[in-house]
């Protein structure tokens, strides 16, 4: 029980004090929850004591054996959406010549994306670097400069999964040298988080009911759960190069396969009789 001070109480205390205004029962039990609660206190005027916040720990007590489980639980989904990335690298030598001739290649690149249908909210610059570039030689010989490499690379969201193929080739023909992705998700994973949390959940019971039983007991009482809900990402982002050596009538294959929403659950359950 939480309890405050009278008012005679309060009235002695210095401006700013507030030791023993909460009496808090710590019951001498194993099992505990702790909450945070805040108290504003309201200034009535300019002299009033500063804003204080004070803990109270609400203790949930047990007097049976606890049992902590953790389960994870998986459902699968067909992806709705798909993000692939792409962009140009070019060598000059010098860092303006580079960045320039870059520049042009991009625009370009960016046009032939928008021109298959991605829009331009859906194109979004991931990585840009500008480095020099030296020739290694493993005779002892100095490194030998060999130019700028520029390179500049954008994340293109496909909200229309099944044309992931033809904005592909679309960025090949529009000059693209270099390629990550591409992954899958959901993009509204709401359904499939409940389902998981359920399929969890009903799991933790489950098998603390069987230690409860293994041990003597009648039944559980649940005292705690936290959760951790994932959606898993499929696809690679390691950038390759591609190299396009005639325009292609083929669209290239690409097959989203299925995606995971996975919910960890942590339970702990008192055994009862």
């Amino acid at each position: 029980m939480v309890g405050l001070a009278s008012d005679a109480t309060q009235n002695t205390r210095e401006p700013g004090d507030w030791s023993g205004v909460f009496e808090v029962p710590l019951p001498k039990r194993k099992c505990l929850m702790r909450t945070a609660v805040l108290l504003l206190l309201a200034a009535a005027s300019p002299l009033a004591a500063p804003i204080m916040a004070r803990a109270a720990e609400v203790q949930i007590t047990s007097e049976g054996p606890v049992v902590e489980i953790g389960v994870s639980k998986s459902v699968m989904a067909k992806p709705d959406i798909g993000t692939i990335g792409t962009g140009v690298t070019t060598r000059e030598p010098t860092a303006k010549g580079a960045l320039q001739s870059n520049a042009r290649k991009m625009n370009a690149l960016i046009e032939r994306i928008r021109a298959a249908g991605i829009r331009s909210e859906d194109i979004q610059t991931s990585n840009f670097n500008l480095n020099v570039q030296y020739a290694h030689y493993n005779n002892g010989q100095e490194p030998r400069f060999v130019g700028y490499d520029a390179s500049n690379q954008v994340t293109v969201t496909v909200r229309d999964i099944e044309r992931m193929g033809a904005v592909i080739d679309a960025m090949a023909d529009g000059g693209a040298n270099n390629f990550f992705g591409p992954s899958f998700r959901l993009e509204n994973d709401a359904t499939q988080k409940r389902e998981a949390r359920g399929l969890a959940f009903d799991e933790a019971r489950t098998l603390a009911m069987d230690y409860a039983r293994r041990a003597g007991f009648a039944g559980v009482k649940l005292l705690e759960v936290s959760e951790n809900v994932q959606s898993q990402v499929f696809g690679g982002d390691v950038p390759s190069p591609i190299v396009v050596t005639a325009s292609r009538k083929d669209v290239s294959p690409v097959e989203p396969g299925q995606v995971a929403t996975t919910a960890t659950i942590l339970a702990k359950y008192e055994m009862t009789r």
